[in-house]
């Protein structure tokens, strides 16, 4: 399966900052870390800091607008 477009680079760290807190994921080339444990997927990792479902592109702003 060919990896996303939308996803950087393996060493990339994300950060996103929710409520007052900031949040840092590491991508790996096949999976994320965060708070020193790996997740398959940046909506899981969503839910876990926010307690709601996400798309995880989304939520750490790995989307662009459509040109119109």
């Amino acid at each position: 399966m060919p990896r996303d477009a939308r996803l950087p680079l393996a060493g990339t760290k994300l950060k996103r900052d929710y409520k007052g807190k900031t949040y840092q994921i590491v991508v790996h080339e096949g999976d994320f870390e965060y708070a020193s444990k790996r997740y398959g997927s940046l909506s899981t990792i969503a839910k876990e800091i926010t307690g709601q479902v996400w798309n995880g592109f989304l939520f750490f702003h790995l989307t662009q607008k459509s040109k119109s």
